[in-house]
């Protein structure tokens, strides 16, 4: 498969709001349970609390699912939401493969057939996991766009240290729409809870994917 004809929306500025989500995506990822207790407190309220669902619920991919658990606990008892309605995506309507593919595509561009191939060679079930969880099932929700999802994904892959997986979502989010203004204000809401050395060296990643 190669990317398909769709082009995302372009996401021109960082706007507070979607700034708290990206700092969020980070504290979900690597902090504390007493930081993530703070920061979930900072966004309620401020943020589409759609979207904070959906943050944390793609935390999973990215920091396992005992901190995604942790999180959806302490969101439900701080914010007082009740738990929403399983949509059809919870169900069996959805084809998660083929909106994984769409959405994968879309994340690495003229770098997608490639990805299928190398994640094929490290093990099929990851290839075959990597679009229907990942791209499908999580990343291809309808209620938060692309563009916003890969500046969270780029937050946790950060926090995480997950300089190859970093590289190729600095990629992503561009590809799905931000603009490079918004990736690098991205990086910068959450060099504040990066060591200064692994900025130094995420900024140098940023400038090659922009071809500096």
């Amino acid at each position: 498969m190669t990317q398909g004809d769709h082009v995302p929306p372009i996401l021109n500025t960082l706007d507070a709001e979607t700034a708290a989500l990206v700092r969020l995506a980070a504290v979900l990822a690597g902090g504390t349970e007493a930081e993530v207790r703070a920061e979930l407190l900072v966004v309620d309220g401020l943020v589409n609390p759609v979207w904070i669902e959906e943050v944390i619920l793609q935390t999973y991919l990215f920091a396992g699912f005992p901190r995604a658990l942790n999180a959806a606990r302490e969101w439900r008892r701080l914010s007082g939401r009740s738990v929403p309605a399983a949509a059809a995506d919870e169900g069996e309507l959805i084809d998660f493969t083929a909106r994984g593919e769409a959405t994968c595509a879309t994340v690495y561009g003229a770098f997608y057939d490639r990805l299928r191939v190398n994640i094929r060679g490290l093990h099929p079930a990851l290839d075959q996991w990597m679009i229907t969880e990942g791209y499908g099932k999580v990343l291809g929700r309808p209620f938060l766009d692309l563009a916003r999802r890969e500046l969270c994904v780029v937050a946790a892959c950060a926090i995480a240290r997950q300089d190859r997986q970093l590289h190729s979502h600095l990629h992503g989010a561009v590809n799905a729409g931000a603009t490079v203004g918004v990736v690098s204000a991205a990086l910068q809401v959450i060099a504040p809870l990066i060591g200064d050395e692994d900025m130094r060296r995420y900024v140098g990643l940023w400038a090659r994917v922009q071809g500096k």
